[in-house]
């Protein structure tokens, strides 16, 4: 099987098909997320169905299938995320959903999709309307859920009951590893598959109970009233482990007729309170605590640092401090969100939050309530004020979770969505340490332990870089991890992302070393919190979806690496031996960077280009001391100006048979160099202009538009000429793929030649078109002219096979060449791509 190792088995970008695509973003390093979005106009959210649909029925799903938007958030600048469930016959196919990333002109720029629907329709699904109509009432539902959890208990917020459509999952193992002994599986080793579908209610219940708030969300067969599934869903910071923490700190308040409040109307707007806020619950029980009022103060001077003693004054100076520890780690958790990633509040759209002080009495908790977006803090008896920066950092984090992926609380997904909790806990404890201002994470300054500050033992809930150092959390992922509680399962990842950021050891007896790291080096360099951190928030926030588990997030994580910091990079690099560090895919060799002589990894390569057309040669090396300089020659001398690892000119005809190459040095002292190999430029006899811009891909994604993560040279691919080309496809999974190129042919010209070199290969066994690239002719709006060539994996052949069509009744006309390929669910097939010309004369 080949799949494209420049995704690393991701599936990328998608184009709309019924709208030429537009330009995919380039995610800046110092800004991810743009401001809040408006929502989506009732014909934008049609319009967007139905173009999703469509995409659908052109694969062959069943008509019934459809999509429901639920939430909209913001991406980077011009874009929008927008996330789909999925639908049956109008029910919602719980877990099954889609990410989709829109730009300004409503135009799909990617997918990412949980398929948890594609056998719905074939005999595994009720099919009849009959079949859907449920023998339990909703109101039956939430008695079955109420009472197998607490018939005593009170609603602290009113349940609810969605009737819907259950896949059952089973885990079964690839073909690969049928013979692995489980002690050896990897999770890249196992898939989730659909065995039936169930129809069912989910209930969501938020009761409380001789004061322990009991949140679950439980799955009722609406047939029999069975219950299928229940999971805890309370997002609380305390799992087994057993400060005033910050000294002296500048906290945002507002002032209210002669005094102060505890309102931050900088940070935030609307909400419960329009603004930050820290409120008094005093002392309210936690069966069903009440916020209580703003904190006030007569002067703009709180707290008293210590530890709030018992059964004293919420208002005094002893009773402010709780909510000082509150309103500083809530300022910073806006702040590095915002400041880092370009992310506002919560939900992305700035909405206000708040936390609610001084819950219940002596009580060991703080938790993050959804249902009104907000958090509780106790004063803890076995515990220290639960108000620590990383404590609150972990909850707020949790309501990111909430508004974004909202992963479900259970199983691996529960693993990650308390693990992008202690991430984000910890990310804001370090830039709040490092004075809480910039655009990046700092380096250090965060602990890596989740909620030392709160523990009277001075032992840390868990552990990132170590968490089986509790006792019960593994270190890395086993086919059993689904099964434990979500405070442990999230340790492997905790721990990926420790490594991911700060690297790992090889000496085995260290606390950072991982056997699952085998190739060299042997401990793995990491890339900075503040790369890791974008790396992870572009991952939770525009890919994964709901049912994410380990193996599909390192797939996600790995895209979003390379979205960021391009294919082959030393951050995508990092993304694979991190989570090969716990057991999720295999560990691969770190490129060799600094020290040595330096050494040229890529020669510039033939070029054969037209008269007027773009030819370019490009350079890498390795070794030595970075930065490179670079001087680019022309038959032996220097051509000035021309310092970048690129060289590119219009060619001539008297260009012809000129040949170039590089010389690469160090920033050594003394210095170091290379010199590549000479390329030659052949210039065609004949003919008119190019009017394609970079048609063989040597210059990058210059000229192209829409997918261009698919230009390069990668592993598992040849270009025709040169060293790059276009590799649309070979994902083994849903996607599609777009890319295009707008070109003026003049009117006087007799002809108009387009040509392309194509190579396809597949795994597809079976004689249907699968998998499928069309190529066409569209109008400056989209609109398709003409559909020259259709190619399927029906078509695959050995080497390149030169395509031709002629164009000549475009002339006097603005066009666009598109290239659009669609790939199924399963067995990859690769269109790659070179040498697009466009030959007028």
């Amino acid at each position: 099987m080949i799949l494209r190792t420049r995704l690393l088995t991701v599936t990328t970008a998608v184009a709309a098909a019924t709208s030429m695509m537009a330009a995919t973003a380039t995610f800046a390093a110092d800004k991810l997320m743009a401001p809040p979005v408006n929502t989506l106009s009732p014909q934008q959210s049609s319009g967007l169905v139905a173009t999703l649909t469509a995409m659908d029925a052109a694969h062959g799903l069943a008509p019934d299938l459809s999509f429901r938007l639920s939430s909209l958030h913001p991406g980077v600048v011009g874009q929008k995320i927008v996330r789909a469930q999925h639908t049956y016959k109008g029910l919602r196919v719980f877990g099954s959903e889609s990410v989709i990333v829109t730009n300004a002109a409503g135009s799909i720029v990617s997918v990412s999709a949980s398929e948890r629907r594609n056998k719905l329709g074939t005999g595994l699904a009720p099919s009849a309307v009959s079949d859907l109509v449920p023998t339990l009432s909703a109101g039956d539902a939430i008695t079955v859920a109420v009472n197998s959890i607490a018939p005593r208990g009170t609603h602290r917020w009113e349940p609810s009951a969605e009737l819907l459509l259950y896949p059952i999952v089973k885990t079964e193992r690839v073909p690969s590893a049928a013979g692995k002994p489980e002690s050896e599986l990897n999770a890249l080793d196992l898939q989730e598959v659909v065995e039936r579908y169930e129809l069912a209610y989910y209930v969501k219940l938020r009761l409380a109970l001789d004061g322990k708030p009991l949140y679950y969300d439980t799955v009722v067969n609406a047939r029999n009233g069975n219950i299928i599934a229940q999971w805890q869903a309370l997002k609380t910071v305390v799992g087994t482990g057993n400060s005033q923490y910050n000294g002296v700190v500048p906290i945002n308040t507002s002032q209210s007729g002669g005094g102060y409040q505890m309102l931050d109307d900088t940070r935030g707007i609307g909400g419960k309170y329009g603004g930050m806020a820290i409120t008094n619950a005093n002392h309210s029980s936690a069966n069903n605590p009440d916020p209580g009022n703003i904190y006030t103060n007569s002067t703009n001077t709180w707290g008293d640092g210590q530890q709030y003693i018992n059964g004293g004054s919420t208002t005094n100076a002893n009773g402010q401090t709780a909510a000082v520890n509150a309103l500083w780690g809530l300022m910073n958790t806006y702040d590095t969100n915002k400041n880092a990633l370009g992310w506002h509040s919560l939900d992305g759209n700035n909405t206000a939050t708040y936390i609610a002080a001084h819950v219940d009495t002596q009580y060991d908790n703080a938790f993050y309530d959804d249902s009104c977006k907000c958090m509780y803090i106790g004063d803890g008896d076995s515990f220290y004020s639960l108000g620590s920066i990383d404590v609150i950092g972990h909850e707020m984090s949790h309501g990111v979770t909430a508004s974004t992926a909202d992963l479900v609380y259970s199983g691996e997904s529960g693993g990650l969505n308390e693990s992008n909790s202690d991430i984000g806990g910890e990310m804001v404890e370090a830039y709040a340490r490092a004075g809480g201002t910039g655009t990046t994470i700092p380096a250090s300054g965060n602990d890596w332990m989740m909620g030392k500050e709160i523990s009277k033992s001075g032992q840390p809930l868990r552990w990132l870089y170590k968490p089986s150092k509790d006792g019960r959390s593994p270190d890395a992922w086993s086919s059993s991890i689904k099964y434990l509680d979500v405070h442990y399962s999230s340790g492997p990842n905790n721990r990926m992302f420790y490594f991911l950021s700060q690297g790992s050891s090889s000496d085995p007896g260290s606390d950072y070393y991982s056997k699952y790291l085998v190739k060299n080096p042997p401990a793995m360099t990491g890339i900075g919190s503040d790369k890791a951190y974008r790396i992870w928030f572009k991952s939770l926030t525009t890919k994964f979806t709901s049912s994410t588990n380990y193996a599909d997030a390192r797939s996600k994580v790995l895209a979003s690496a390379q979205e960021l910091y391009g294919a082959g990079s030393k951050e995508v690099i990092a993304v694979t031996r991190a989570y090969a560090a716990i057991n999720v895919g295999a560990d691969i060799d770190e490129s060799t960077t600094g020290g040595g002589d330096v050494t040229i990894t890529t020669q510039p390569a033939n070029v054969t280009v037209t008269p007027g057309a773009t030819a370019s040669f490009n350079v890498g090396a390795s070794g030595g001391t970075q930065p490179y300089s670079y001087k680019w020659f022309r038959d032996g001398s220097e051509i000035a100006g021309a310092n970048a690892p690129a060289y590119s000119l219009t060619a001539q005809a008297s260009d012809n048979g000129a040949t170039f190459n590089a010389v690469v040095s160090d920033a050594s002292s003394p210095v170091k160099s290379a010199t590549s190999a000479k390329a030659m430029l052949t210039v065609r006899s004949g003919g008119g202009p190019d009017l394609v811009t970079n048609g063989g891909f040597e210059n990058g994604t210059t000229g192209w538009r829409g997918t261009t993560g698919v230009i390069g040279d990668f592993e598992g691919q040849s270009p025709y000429e040169g060293t790059r080309y276009a590799w649309l496809g070979g994902n083994g999974r849903y996607a599609i793929e777009t890319l295009t190129q707008s070109v003026t042919i003049p009117a006087g010209a007799a002809s108009a030649t387009l040509t392309y070199a194509l190579h396809i290969d597949t795994d597809e066994v079976k004689p249907f078109p699968y998998d499928k690239l069309t190529v066409s002719v569209r109008s400056s709006t989209g609109s398709v002219l003409r559909t020259l060539a259709t190619y399927t994996n029906l078509d695959a052949a050995d080497g390149y096979q030169i395509r031709t069509f002629d164009l000549s009744a475009y002339k006097g006309r603005t066009v666009t060449l598109s290239f659009i390929m669609r790939e199924d669910r399963s067995k990859q097939t690769s269109f790659v791509l070179d040498n697009v010309s466009l030959i007028a004369q």
